[in-house]
């Protein structure tokens, strides 16, 4: 039963806490590491979000993760890893801002769109984005699911990995294949593709 105790949680290693919680469950090894790493990951996640509250949140929102992902997840170099899943967590916080404010500002410009351009030059944007879905419905599956959650729902290469069960190589490869195959429709439809 040694290896279910907690008592000298302190003097254990980095790797050895990794392994009694996979093997436990067990919150305590997992709150040592939270204590010994904590400091690490509110400095990264300040250093890319720029503001206290955010970094906090995220420290919480990265030791959250940390324990699902602990259960399965072979880590070698604990401070190594959780300094980079530090790092893609602030990236993927920062990036949906991004998109909320890209939203935003987008439906600002359709709006000014509507109210400003002349009703010949609102059809043909209209046209042009109809032949667009077109195209994108002649795409193979995978390079359809993959190229709309990039460009129509500005997804990251991450998030599309974790959503379609696609590997990352795959899900890059997909959205550039599926780039140069809609470039072929569309060119062949007579729509010039800068």
């Amino acid at each position: 039963m040694a290896l279910f105790e907690t008592k000298n949680i302190v003097t254990l290693s980095d790797g050895d806490l990794i392994y009694r919680y996979q093997k436990t469950r067990n919150k305590r090894f997992v709150g040592e590491l939270y204590k010994r790493y904590s400091h690490l990951v509110y400095g990264v996640s300040l250093k890319y979000l720029k503001n206290v509250p955010d970094a906090q949140d995220n420290v919480m929102v990265v030791f959250e993760k940390l324990m699902s992902d602990l259960e399965s997840t072979d880590v070698k170099n604990f401070k190594a890893w959780i300094h980079t899943v530090t790092k893609n967590q602030c990236l993927m916080k920062l990036r949906k801002k991004s998109r909320l404010a890209g939203k935003e500002q987008n439906l600002e410009t359709v709006e000014y769109a509507l109210t400003s351009e002349p009703k010949e030059d609102i059809k043909l944007k209209e046209e042009q984005f109809e032949q667009l879905e077109a195209a994108i419905e002649k795409l193979k599956p995978e390079q359809r699911k993959c190229v709309e959650l990039f460009f129509l729902e500005q997804t990251c290469y991450q998030e599309i990995a974790e959503k379609t069960g696609f590997s990352l190589k795959k899900v890059k490869s997909y959205i550039q294949n599926g780039k140069r195959n809609l470039k072929i429709i569309l060119t062949n439809n007579g729509i010039k593709i800068q």
